[in-house]
C-alpha cells in the first residue's frame, strides 16, 4: 500500500508559537520558498488552507504550480464563497495550470461566527447538506460534456456546460474532513480522501469504522482513502525533542495568556466543531498516547485544527506514524511550528524512514 506525505503551503512564516515576520499575510518569496522546501525534501503534496480574510488559496496555488514542477496541490475550499459551477471552472483551470496536480479539499465549516464573516448564516446541519450537493455539482461539471440543468435544495441553474475541464482523468480527487455523524455521512458518500486530525489509535480506528459504514450505506464498494494529521516535534535525542516540545508549549501559552485566541477563527475554550471537541476530550484524559503522541499542544490551542503533536527522534516519530499506516492510513499529514525548518527536517529525517519501512512491508506482502 503506497504512502503519501502532505505538508503546508504557508503564505507567511507565522505559527502558533510566533507572529509572522512579514508586513502582510501574503509574502510572495516565503510562499515559494516553503513550497520548494517541500518539493525538494520528499513531500508529495502541500495544503493551501482557507480562512476568511486570508490570502485567496487558489491564486496562491496557481502561483506555486506555475513555479514548481512536481509538488502536488491540495486546495481548501468553502462552498459558501462561490457558486459551484464557478468553482468547478476555477478548479479545472488550476488543474490545467498544474498539469493534473490538483486535489480539492471541501470545508463545510465548523464555527458559525467564522462562516458568518463571509455571509454564511446556514446552521451546521444545513451546511453539510449544501456541501454534499455542491460536491455533486462540481463532479458533474468536471465530467459532463453535455449541458445539464440542476434543481436541488440549495442550487438551481439551467443549461450549464463547462468549456474548461481538468487535466486529470476522469477528474481530480475530492478530499473532505470532519468528526461528526453528518460529516461521516457526506464524506463517506462523496469523498475520495477522508482527512482526520491525529488522535490515539483506538479513537482513530473508531472514526475509520464510522466512515467505512457511511460509505457502505451510500452504496460504495470501498471507503475513501484515509489521511491523518499531526504536529511533529523532532530532535536528535528524546531528551532534546522533549525540551523542544516544552519550549513550543511555553511559546503557545505566552501568546494565549489571558485567554487571547491565536486566531479569530477559533475559541480557546468552547470550540463549536466536533473535531476540536474530541481533541480537548482526549487531552482532558491523557497527556501522552502511543510511542510519541502528546496532547498538551491541543489543549493549549483549544483543540484548534491539527494540534496533537508527535514528539521524539525521527525514528520514534516514524514508528508512531507507521502505526497509523498499519491501521490503513495512506496519507500522513504533518506541519511543524517552525514551518520552513520543520518541513526540511521532517522531509530529510522522518519521511525516508517511513518510506523504507513501507517498502519492506510491501515486499513481505
Amino acid at each position: 500500500m503506497p504512502v503519501e506525505f502532505l505538508g503546508i503551503a504557508a503564505t507567511n512564516d507565522g505559527s502558533e508559537t510566533h507572529p509572522r515576520t512579514s508586513s502582510g499575510a501574503f509574502d510572495r518569496d516565503y510562499t515559494l520558498k516553503i513550497a520548494r522546501a517541500h518539493e525538494d525534501n520528499g513531500w508529495d503534496r502541500i495544503l493551501f488552507a482557507y480562512g476568511s480574510g486570508a490570502p485567496e488559496p487558489s491564486a496562491a496555488a496557481a502561483y506555486i504550480a506555475s513555479n514548481l514542477e512536481k509538488i502536488e496541490i491540495l486546495l481548501a475550499h468553502r462552498p459558501n464563497v462561490s457558486y459551484p459551477t464557478f468553482a468547478a471552472k476555477t478548479f479545472a483551470t488550476l488543474d490545467q495550470i498544474s498539469q493534473g496536480r490538483l486535489t480539492v479539499h471541501f470545508i463545510t465549516g465548523g464555527t458559525d461566527h467564522e462562516q458568518q464573516r463571509e455571509g454564511d448564516f446556514l446552521p451546521k446541519d444545513e451546511r453539510y447538506s449544501r456541501t454534499e450537493e455542491y460536491i455533486q455539482i462540481v463532479k458533474k461539471a468536471w465530467t459532463s460534456r453535455e449541458a445539464f440543468d440542476h434543481e436541488g435544495k440549495h442550487y438551481r441553474f439551467a443549461d450549464f456546460v463547462a468549456d474548461v475541464f481538468p487535466a486529470t482523468e476522469p477528474r481530480p480527487n475530492i478530499s473532505f474532513g470532519g468528526s461528526s455523524p453528518a460529516a461521516y455521512a457526506v464524506g463517506g458518500a462523496e469523498a475520495d480522501i477522508y482527512a482526520l486530525w491525529g488522535e490515539p489509535i483506538e479513537s482513530t480506528k473508531e472514526q475509520i469504522a464510522s466512515i467505512t459504514a457511511s460509505a457502505k450505506a451510500a452504496g460504495r464498494a470501498e471507503r475513501p482513502k484515509m489521511q491523518v494529521a499531526f504536529r511533529p516535534i523532532i530532535a536528535p535525542t528524546e531528551e532534546l525533542a522533549w525540551k523542544k516540545a516544552e519550549s513550543v508549549l511555553t511559546a503557545i501559552e505566552a501568546r494565549t495568556a489571558g485567554g487571547a485566541p491565536l486566531t479569530r477563527r477559533h475559541s480557546l475554550t468552547n470550540p463549536e466543531n466536533s473535531g476540536s471537541q474530541r481533541l480537548l476530550d482526549i487531552a482532558a484524559n491523557t497527556d501522552r498516547f502511543g510511542p510519541a503522541g502528546w496532547t498538551a499542544t491541543a489543549k493549549a490551542t483549544g483543540g484548534a485544527g491539527n494540534s496533537n503533536a508527535l514528539v521524539g527522534t525521527p525514528e520514534t516519530v516514524a514508528a508512531a506514524l507507521l502505526e497509523y499506516y498499519d491501521l490503513g492510513i495512506e496519507i500522513l499529514s504533518a506541519r511543524g511550528y517552525d514551518l520552513f525548518d520543520d518541513a526540511v527536517d521532517f522531509g530529510r529525517y522522518v519521511i525516508p524512514i517511513v518510506r523504507e519501512e513501507v517498502a519492506k512491508r510491501d515486499r513481505v506482502a
